[in-house]
């Protein structure tokens, strides 16, 4: 049995295994090692003690004096491997420390990367997003010949809730119909902060007007919807009216500024006429 476990664990070890593996099977080596020349040391002392009490042959002693000679290297072995171990032990835990150290500047590189593509208060995307994804959404509906939509939507008289009831309040409208605009975004559909009381929305592979005036009128009854706001101990229901702007690529424009561009100004039609929504086909 003992001479399966060292065959096994004197095998070369595998191209995938830790430095920490490494180390345990080393420390187990040396274990065996010890234990060899503990057990030599035995038998060559019980072979003396025996021979001192016979006559014996100068074939014998010399037999003796190379297990005492391979008793001596073993346990020179012994205390190489003891060296090993702890050089071993010693880069196992530098390199514990590098590793922490790499998964903490990862962890930090990703949550900058985040910083730097998400809006700090609503934790939509941001511009910056919204136009690679808007991007890679006109690329892909022009490869697939598919239309996409554009909604540029705006919270009616904003300002004055800001005016009315301090920034505190006003912080925390935006986060609610963030939350409420998320819940209204299909998978392969994006959403953006555009700053302010602005947000941008991509929809892709729309059917007709008919599906995007449903999604819009779903927007609007979310946003409608009482915001109940708490702060300093203090509970305000404030209700929030949006006006949205429609385009649509290939239609109304080919570029991301033409369709951001008239998705705007069809928001400030809607917003003068009162409308909800308006369509940049409509002008």
């Amino acid at each position: 049995m003992k001479k399966e476990q060292t065959a096994l664990l004197l095998r070369p070890p595998e191209p995938a295994i830790s430095l920490t593996q490494v180390l345990g099977q080393s420390e187990r080596v040396r274990d065996i090692v010890e234990e060899c020349a503990d057990d030599l040391s035995l038998v060559n002392a019980g072979l003396k003690r025996e021979l001192q009490e016979v006559d014996v042959s100068p074939g014998v002693e010399s037999a003796l004096e190379k297990s005492e000679v391979v008793e001596s290297k073993v346990q020179d072995a012994s205390e190489a491997l003891a060296a090993v171990n702890s050089a071993l032990k010693d880069e196992v835990r530098e390199r514990a420390v590098i590793d922490e150290q790499l998964a903490t500047l990862t962890r930090q590189a990703d949550e900058a990367r985040r910083a730097s593509l998400h809006d700090p208060l609503t934790g939509l995307p941001n511009r910056a997003l919204f136009n690679d994804r808007l991007s890679h959404g006109l690329a892909s509906a022009n490869r697939n010949g598919l239309p996409l939509a554009v909604m540029f939507i705006d919270l009616d008289d904003f300002k004055r809730i800001n005016d009315s009831y301090g920034h505190d309040v006003g912080d925390l409208v935006p986060q609610t119909i963030a939350g409420r605009l998320k819940e209204t975004t299909r998978e392969d559909d994006t959403v953006c902060r555009h700053g302010g009381d602005e947000f941008l929305y991509i929809l892709m592979e729309i059917d007709s007007e008919r599906d995007l005036a449903t999604v819009a009128e779903k927007i609007i009854n979310a946003v409608q919807a009482p915001c109940d706001i708490r702060v300093r101990d203090v509970d305000t229901r404030l209700s929030v009216n949006p006006s949205i702007g429609i385009s649509i690529f290939p239609k109304d424009g080919i570029t991301a500024d033409a369709l951001l561009d008239l998705a705007d100004k069809a928001m400030y039609r809607a917003k003068q006429a009162k409308t909800g929504y308006s369509f940049a086909g409509a002008a």
